[in-house]
């Protein structure tokens, strides 16, 4: 299991949409507004690094009013 945090950057005035959107797709354990130069924090979750690219880049970055992600993956050290 891979997991991830994806911060999103959004259209001003998009930041509650947006996330409402993202926690309704598989793979995404929460969604949070947050404020910052990033407007969404996400905490994702698949089965490899590719299912984790395949999530980022056809799901999430669909979302209508995203305009930058930046996928950041949990390491155990």
């Amino acid at each position: 299991m891979v997991e991830a945090y994806v911060l999103i950057q959004t259209e001003v005035g998009k930041a509650k949409v947006v996330a409402d959107q993202v926690r309704l797709i598989d793979g995404i354990t929460s969604a949070d507004d947050v404020t910052g130069p990033y407007d969404v924090i996400v905490r994702a979750e698949a089965g490899d690094v590719d299912h984790l690219g395949r999530l980022v880049v056809a799901s999430i970055q669909a979302i209508n009013g995203i305009t930058r992600t930046l996928t950041c993956p949990i390491v155990h050290l």
